[in-house]
């Protein structure tokens, strides 16, 4: 029987009546890839073949490497309707129900913002002074757990990745992670992502509104809170239409939220305590300028990611920052020492 080339719809239903020879994931990758950068995504080729392997059941890898192998009409089916879903712009990753992250997959939807890849410097800081914490001086028997907190946990990623990293360094029982979120389906879907990284005892979640049910003081604080300005959210791509607007929408210059947090770290943080926050990439000046104004007395670094953008700030008192200098590893005026089990170390 001759081939019967079809597309969208008509070839799904073909498909499903079986009047056509079987597309190649070599086909299905170059139609679908030409469909999705006719609909304007700026990663064509890689959204589909992520969703292709998705609809197979088998890594994008394999994809590649047999371009000629058969797809069965079922899970061309499957391919069709993600690609559809993308083309009008639900981001793969809520059409996958999966996101990588920090080397993990966890459990995505609309319940919560996607994690992303800048995130990971503030995982990967997070580790080193949990690290730094635990390691540069003597921690005798009946010493506290550190005490760490991350703000607006959505999906949990930080907090779980974390507890992943000190779990394999064997740190984790020195260790107290809280995570909360102020949306109960955020949380939801966090205890989910806990399970199944086997670390729902290690983490505990809680419903509040930044630290209003917390019990400070922490160690740590870590917040990936919403900090792009309310006008550019209708400017965003289409993608971003897609995921709970309360987790992107930071108010008019973007800081509105995490300026709430800012004035209270004075009665959230230990003595020697430090919070790490994520921010935009041009919101470095503004954060520094807010954390000036805070009562006591405290001193704010903005750190680069990988791509040269300003995107982490480290925020501790003065104080305990004149103290760490002496040791020559304040994360205030310079990174920690090289941590060698660390990801940034590798």
């Amino acid at each position: 029987m001759a081939r019967v080339r079809r597309s969208g719809r008509a070839a799904r239903a073909a498909a499903v009546a079986g009047d056509f020879e079987l597309a190649t994931a070599g086909e299905l990758l170059l139609s679908g890839t030409a469909r999705l950068r006719k609909a304007g995504s700026e990663s064509a080729r890689l959204d589909t073949e992520l969703l292709l392997g998705w609809s197979v059941g088998a890594d994008r890898t394999a994809l590649i490497a047999h371009p000629e192998a058969p797809v069965g009409a079922d899970a061309a089916a499957v391919f069709e309707g993600a690609v559809v879903r993308r083309e009008a712009g639900e981001p793969v990753a809520y059409i996958r129900g999966l996101k990588e992250f920090y080397g993990l997959a966890f459990s995505v939807d609309r319940r919560a913002l996607i994690p992303r890849p800048e995130t990971e410097l503030l995982v990967a800081e997070a580790e080193r002074e949990v690290a730094w914490r635990l390691t540069s001086a003597p921690r005798p028997a009946g010493t506290p757990n550190l005490r760490v907190v991350d703000v607006g946990t959505g999906s949990g990623a930080i907090a779980i990745a974390l507890a992943t990293l000190l779990r394999r360094r064997r740190m984790l029982p020195e260790v107290s992670i809280l995570a909360v979120d102020c949306s109960a389906d955020a949380l939801g879907l966090a205890r989910e992502n806990a399970v199944a990284h086997v670390v729902a005892n290690e983490v505990i979640f809680g419903e509040a509104d930044l630290l209003a049910a917390a019990e400070p003081p922490f160690d740590l604080i870590l917040a990936n809170l919403p900090y792009i300005p309310s006008a550019e959210i209708e400017r965003l791509p289409i993608a971003a239409s897609f995921e709970p607007r309360m987790a992107l929408d930071g108010g008019p210059d973007g800081l509105a939220v995490i300026r709430r947090l800012l004035a209270a770290l004075p009665s959230a943080l230990t003595s020697e305590g430090t919070a790490l926050l994520e921010i935009g990439f041009d919101q470095g000046p503004a954060i520094e300028a807010a954390v000036a104004e805070l009562p006591g007395g405290w001193t704010c670094r903005v750190q680069a990611d990988l791509s040269g953008r300003p995107r982490l700030a480290g925020i501790e008192r003065a104080a305990a920052n004149s103290t760490a200098v002496n040791s020559a590893s304040a994360y205030s005026t310079g990174p920690r020492p090289t941590d060698p089990g660390a990801p940034g170390a590798r």
